[in-house]
């Protein structure tokens, strides 16, 4: 069976989280099978399944869309999805987002930054959901590494303390300081699930797209686990080849 809320919670100091990013039923049915603890379809498909320039031009359709596909193809691991931006402006709002979200086969959503009232509405209705914290990418101006100066620490730990306290059962912490993130994990009674924040986090979480090396570029942070982008482009040279020569079909 797919792990709770309550599970993953009762994970930290335990287990570490191990979460994926998926976008796609075949890529969702491989994974299913991987024993991750979360499955997670992200705004950040915006980016590297359909080529946009930001996870901002990304709608709740779109989203809703790609987490159909994936919820067909996902058994046994428990199944995130992001409220995108723009779906959660004002508490109801995302209330009736995250219903849509749950509908389609959600067991939690996430969502990014200090929106402490939309937290509490959500958590007050019943939908489970996990806060981000560091670095923002729907509203980044820039990406660069967060809580490396006291102040910027500061307020990062203040923020996913109040996260925690309206509600949030685990905390994403983005390219940020690794000793803040070491920090944060120990102030939480919440796992935290690190990209880009260093090995003390509670758990993990990766662009599957970037682990499998799917494009020829990714972030400093990822480690590449497999390198689709280059046997891709073997498979369609030698397809192409073979269909020139009248090797295939045969």
């Amino acid at each position: 069976m797919p792990k709770t809320v309550a599970d993953l919670r009762e994970m930290k100091g335990v287990e570490p989280i191990a979460m994926l990013t998926v976008y796609d039923y075949p890529t969702a049915m491989a994974l299913d099978a991987c024993d991750l603890d979360i499955l997670f379809v992200g705004d950040s498909l915006a980016q590297t399944e359909l080529g946009l320039s930001s996870t901002a031009d990304i709608g709740l359709d779109q989203m809703l869309h790609h987490l159909f596909a994936v919820a067909r193809g996902v058994k046994r691991t428990h199944l995130l999805a992001d409220l995108p931006f723009g779906s959660y402006e004002t508490p109801e709002m995302a209330l009736e987002g995250a219903k849509r979200l749950l509908d389609a086969g959600a067991m939690s959503v996430k969502l990014e930054g200090p929106r402490y009232d939309v937290v509490e509405l959500l958590t007050a209705n019943g939908v489970a959901v996990m806060g981000h914290v560091g670095l923002l990418p729907q509203t980044a101006r820039r990406y660069r590494r967060q809580g490396t100066k006291v102040e910027s620490a500061a307020r990062i730990r203040k923020q996913a303390s109040q996260l925690e306290s309206v509600g949030c059962y685990a905390m994403v912490l983005e390219f940020m300081s690794h000793e803040t993130a070491e920090t944060i994990t120990a102030d939480l009674t919440i796992p935290t699930i690190g990209i880009g924040a260093g090995p003390a986090c509670d758990g993990q979480v990766l662009v599957s797209s970037d682990m499998l090396g799917q494009y020829e570029s990714v972030p400093s942070y990822v480690r590449k686990y497999a390198h689709l982008y280059e046997a891709t482009k073997k498979a369609g040279a030698a397809y192409r080849e073979e269909v020139k020569r009248r090797c295939f079909p045969e």
